[in-house]
């Protein structure tokens, strides 16, 4: 990408882990906003000793922000889910310019995704559609109903301050949340025994 492009698009930095104050460029697109780099730094923090050798799943990708962070700290690997040719195509991009061949993208709507049954389930999810969608009642629905969780599982929800969290399945109790100006966040953990 040209930096007159870059400048336009907007960038998003990786906070930490091996590609710690790379910048990347992100794709301006109505609904994309890359979590920022406060919360995500709350998030990993909460999540530290659970992100070496984790599989990771980016549900509404958008900038990748919550994937990149989570491959450049350790995990085993992150499949990043966006439906949009525009942020998928940046996404790819960004994936080559790290050789970060811990991440596979899917350019994807993640709700059809998610409604086939899956073998092998993920130990970390990251759940962040756009604010004004409807999407996150299903998606949460559909990870616990189709297999997409690991026992012990921790699910990354973020949602407008204004939103109130949707029905979350029963075995999802919650671990951490906070407020960072206009978003709300939360991480679950799963518990089956």
């Amino acid at each position: 990408m040209n930096p007159k492009q870059l400048k336009s698009e907007g960038r998003l930095r990786i906070i930490g882990g091996q590609w710690r104050s790379r910048i990347l460029p992100v794709v301006d697109l109505p609904g994309l906003r890359p979590t920022t780099d406060r919360v995500r730094e709350t998030l990993f923090n909460w999540l530290q000793s659970d992100i070496p050798n984790a599989r990771c799943l980016d549900l509404f990708a958008g900038s990748g922000a919550l994937g990149f962070e989570a491959a450049s700290r350790g995990a085993a690997s992150v499949l990043m889910l966006e439906v949009q040719h525009k942020a998928a195509k940046t996404l790819a991009e960004n994936i080559l310019t790290l050789k970060a061949d811990n991440i596979k993208l899917l350019q994807q709507d993640a709700l059809s995704w998610l409604s086939e049954k899956l073998k092998d389930p993920f130990d970390i999810v990251f759940v962040d559609p756009p604010f004004d969608s409807d999407y996150l009642s299903s998606a949460c629905q559909l990870l616990e109903d189709n297999g997409y969780l690991s026992d012990h599982a921790s699910i990354y929800l973020e949602i407008g301050s204004k939103q109130s969290l949707p029905d979350l399945p029963q075995s999802w109790g919650l671990a951490r949340e906070k407020k960072a100006g206009q978003v709300s966040y939360y991480l679950f953990r799963r518990n089956v025994e």
